[in-house]
């Protein structure tokens, strides 16, 4: 007999609903229709069609599931108490109770855990955990069951189920695994937890090295406390059994092939960390306590001590060594997140890691930062994509339970701050951190789950913080009653200590023993502390980068290429493979690039580009380009990924150029200014021979992204020693496109532009473009590149190169009036100079042609940082003319004119004098109508050729 099952946009029988072809009905929307309908089936909470009852029952293991457990009113109506009722009377129905209870505790377990350390957010009972729901009565407690999937117990009463099920899900350890969608990696975790309820033996060897690791932990924090006292550094105390994770998470991986671990975190605790975890020096850590012990050696303005950086090689106790990286982060809580992701990819990239499980990324979290920070679900979106990858990341929460002075009510809607990260359904490990043994368990979880599936898991270390935000805050003008209660707690290594004694581990002579060696070299540091040095670890330049320079002046490598490079670039372009049918537009323009480069002229800024990319790929550069439409590019432009028309493959034409295993990485992003950008601009850290490459959509959303700019790109070489040939394409040009669509805001980067730390550009021509690409590549040191790319100029005329352009000379950063060559026009004969930048020179170009002042000069300064003081002087030293301009196309308080304006008066020969031409200050950055802004660009390149000057603005 056949039944027909309604289904949510379709109808099947139950004879087929098992079937291979029919499962998918059973996934996505209808997954979870069915998934409600199933569970009120099984709790008797309304009643179920037949036909579905039926398929349910098929589904459930034989004797487990019974219909019989709802029951329907006189009335008709589906009552769950006659339903629960029956369960308690039909021996069948008991089972379908015990599955239901086990599933229930593995769900919502953590509901009810032992995870506050202080006891205030703790709860014993919970509506969906009351046996009664599942239809087991006090009365069944005592009846003899089998615990079907359950691999705590094989046999017993429903009692001794119960307190298995509390004694695994619901103490200091907890769980959330179940929202899962794999079968494989939930029954994994359940294999792993359930058979020993999650307290698994530790032996006592282990246990005593547990408990060096806190009391040495905590030591440490109460000797700087003392002897520091009223200095900043961000305790650990409340939180100890951290070291103790981070050191099972070390040791585990490395047995498991992990060579290498990147650690992101903010200060709280970091001093504890680079001590315990990265093995730095006591005495190099209190130094920096001492502010007369600035090292001579010291490079850079530096940054506070808790916000450094430090690596270095660790010997595992399996015998195996293990690289370890702790990055730099600014105040910026949670923003390190995206640098770090990208870092590890690079190195993977660079071991050739394809399996991401030979560095591994670590990330420790603040409880109130997780759950406040936009940037961590953007870092979480982005691990979950393929070319952004990581292979997991173990992700550590340390649940202080306040957020500098504020309580989890107000900055946190959710039960834990984890629930942030249910979007990637990582399996979180709840732990109170009172109890290191639950600690270590869960990080062994972590590390081997990680290690195994290669995702992301995460462990929410539940403690508190015993002083203020900061040593010198009193929290009890906030929270007085909390800090009461704190002060009287005993610290993790009290109770510890305790625990180990009452079990005979430990007695209290080797516990003294422990206290008073760690003392000691405590003390010992201090002394040695005043002849401090700067250690290796903590600078930048090694590794792949010391070939390098950081300060010195650079020296600039060669960037044309030969003729035959061009061409062959030029060939590659319009070359597909055999069978391969590409959009007939974009066969069509990629083959005009080929024939332009070909001829040697009309080469467009696609072309441009594609030639910059393809010369360094046969010299065995890797080049990664990421952005919102990188592979075609926003404005159409690149189409550097070409799809076919028919059958949906897709062709990289320049990617077969790559010489010496380099290789053309191309992809389009998650929607994302900050976590991309964070993540390429990690990336571009690691590997110095590689051009990393970000383009914005639009130039003016960079500015969602500005964290990154101001704190890492433009900042983290004098802060940290980590310097970065990261490139920015920003496009940028007024076309009447409306404010948000017109200004990469140059303005914010000049502000930041001081001691040569990044070089923004804005280029006129392909070839430009070309040679500040390959310099990137091709000199003695590296420093982002910010690019004001252009939009219309991508495909205007007169915004070409010839092939000369690219085989011969090198960036230029400015660039002369043609018409004033020799052989031209006299320079001495000029009435007025214009500098001016970008777009706007063919603008000012067109009107001279057409309006017939041959008598005014167009100077293109194409680098505004590092000013190019010399060339400046040098050019306008040939000209006559006393009145200099300059005219930009942005608001007068925006663009350039606030950067160059005192840098122009430096480089201007003696007896000429520099003023402005422009479009008006204002408070957006560009009007709305097309044409106001036709009217605002005519005004002002009138003005620009006037004989008479502005009024002043």
């Amino acid at each position: 007999m056949s039944h027909t099952i309604d289904l949510p946009g379709a109808h099947i029988s139950d004879t087929e609903a098992l079937s291979e072809d029919t499962a998918s009905l059973f996934s996505g929307e209808n997954g979870a229709w069915v998934e409600a309908l199933y569970e009120d089936f099984i709790l008797g909470r309304a009643e179920v069609p037949e036909n579905w009852r039926l398929v349910f029952e098929s589904l459930s293991p034989a004797g487990s599931v019974s219909h019989s457990s709802v029951r329907t009113a006189p009335n008709g109506e589906t009552n769950p108490d006659l339903g629960a009722q029956s369960a308690r009377t039909d021996a069948p129905n008991q089972n379908t109770g015990v599955v239901a209870l086990v599933n229930a505790y593995r769900t919502h377990g953590h509901l009810i855990a032992d995870l506050d350390p202080l006891g205030r957010r703790n709860q014993s009972e919970h509506p969906l955990l009351d046996p009664a729901e599942f239809g087991l009565s006090n009365e069944q407690m005592d009846r003899p069951t089998s615990f079907t999937g359950f691999h705590g117990l094989q046999d017993g009463t429903v009692g001794e189920l119960l307190s298995a099920l509390r004694h695994t899900f619901c103490g200091t350890f907890a769980v959330e695994f179940t929202e899962m969608r794999e079968k494989e990696r939930r029954d994994w975790l359940a294999e792993r937890m359930e058979p020993t309820q999650n307290h698994p033996a530790f032996s006592n060897e282990e246990r005593r090295r547990l408990l060096s690791q806190v009391v040495n932990a905590e030591r440490f924090e109460q000797f700087l406390h003392k002897r520091f006292l009223g200095q900043k550094r961000f305790s650990l105390e409340g939180g100890e059994s951290l070291i103790a994770v981070l050191d099972t998470i070390i040791e585990d991986g490395c047995e498991l092939g992990c060579e290498e671990v990147v650690i992101a975190m903010a200060h709280r605790g970091r001093l504890n960390v680079m001590a315990h975890t990265m093995g730095m020096p006591y005495r190099a850590i209190m130094a920096d306590f001492q502010a007369s012990l600035m090292p001579a050696n010291a490079q850079g303005a530096g940054d506070v001590k808790y916000h450094r950086s430090y690596s270095t090689d660790r010997r595992t106790r399996c015998g195996r060594g293990i690289h370890l990286s702790l990055c730099p982060n600014p105040s910026h809580l949670e923003w390190i997140n995206p640098v770090a992701e990208g870092m590890v990819r690079a190195k993977q990239n660079f071991r050739g890691d394809t399996e991401r499980k030979s560095v591994i990324p670590v990330q420790i979290h603040g409880d109130s930062a997780f759950t406040g920070q936009g940037i961590v679900p953007e870092t979480l979106a982005l691990s979950e994509l393929d070319n952004f990858w990581t292979g997991g990341t173990v992700h550590l929460i340390v649940n202080n339970q306040i957020g500098f002075t504020t309580l989890p009510e107000d900055y946190r809607f959710t039960r834990h701050p984890s629930d942030m990260a249910k979007v990637i359904q990582a399996p979180v490990f709840h732990v109170n951190a009172d109890d290191p043994e639950a600690c270590v368990h869960a990080a062994k979880l972590a590390i081997e789950f990680r290690q195994r599936f290669r995702e992301d898991v995460i462990i929410d270390m539940v403690c508190y913080r015993r002083h203020g935000h900061n040593e010198g805050d009193d929290p009890s003008y906030t929270q007085p009653l909390l800090y009461q209660q704190i002060r009287k707690h005993p610290t993790i290594a009290r109770t510890y200590t305790d625990r180990l004694m009452r079990d005979g581990v430990v007695d209290q002579s080797s516990v003294e023993k422990l206290e008073e060696e760690q003392n000691q070299r405590l003390e010992n540091a201090q002394e040695e502390s005043s002849i401090h040095v700067q250690l290796e670890g903590s600078e930048g330049y090694h590794g792949l980068w010391s070939a390098l320079e950081q300060d010195a002046e650079p020296v600039e490598g060669p960037t044309q290429v030969s003729r035959e490079v061009v061409d062959s670039v030029g060939k590659a372009l319009s070359s597909f493979p055999e069978g391969f049918t590409p959009h007939p537009k974009i066969k069509k323009m990629l083959l005009q690039r080929s024939e332009a480069i070909a001829a040697g002229r009309g080469i467009d800024w696609g072309a441009g580009e594609a030639l910059a990319f393809g010369s360094l790929l046969m010299e065995g550069t890797t080049i990664r380009l990421t952005g919102q439409d990188a592979e075609r590019g926003t404005f159409g432009h690149r189409h550097a990924v070409v799809h076919d028309v028919e059958n949906g493959d897709h062709h990289l034409s320049i990617k077969k150029l790559a010489a010496n295993k380099a290789r053309f990485i191309i992809c389009n992003s998650m929607l994302s200014e900050a976590a991309v950008l964070g993540f390429e601009y990690g990336y571009s850290t690691v590997d110095p021979g590689r051009l990393v490459v970000w383009e914005a959509q639009f130039g003016d959303f960079a500015n969602t992204a500005q964290p990154i700019i101001d704190q890492f790109i433009a900042s983290g070489e004098k802060k940290w020693s980590r310097s970065s040939g990261l490139v920015m394409l920003l496009p940028h040009g007024y076309e009447g496109q409306g404010p948000e669509h017109s200004s990469a805001r140059p303005e914010r980067f000049l502000q930041l532009c001081a001691e040569d730390n990044i070089q923004v550009v804005n280029l006129t021509t392909p070839a430009q473009y070309f040679h500040a690409l390959r310099r990137q590549i091709h000199r003695s040191i590296r420093k982002p590149l910010i690019v004001m790319s252009p939009k219309s100029l991508l495909r205007h005329p007169a915004a070409s190169s010839k092939a000369e352009e690219f085989t011969h000379g090198s960036f230029s950063r400015v660039i002369d009036d043609p018409a004033y060559e020799p052989g031209g026009r006299d320079p001495q004969e000029t009435r007025r100079v214009v500098l001016c930048t970008g777009k706007v020179f063919y603008s000012l170009l067109t009107a001279r042609e057409d309006s017939g002042f041959e008598d005014v000069a167009l100077i293109r300064v194409e680098q505004l940082n590092p000013f190019p003081f010399d060339e400046i002087e040098h050019v306008l030293s040939r000209y006559s003319a006393r009145d200099v301009i300059w005219v930009q196309e942005e608001p007068w308080n925006m663009g350039y004119w606030s950067f160059v304006h005192e840098r122009l008066l430096r480089a201007l020969p003696k007896g000429k004098r520099i003023r402005y031409t422009g479009a008006q200050e204002s408070a957006s950055p560009a009007t709305g109508s097309y044409r106001i802004h036709e009217e605002q660009q005519a005004e002002f390149i009138r003005e620009a050729f006037a004989k008479r000057q502005r009024k002043k603005v």
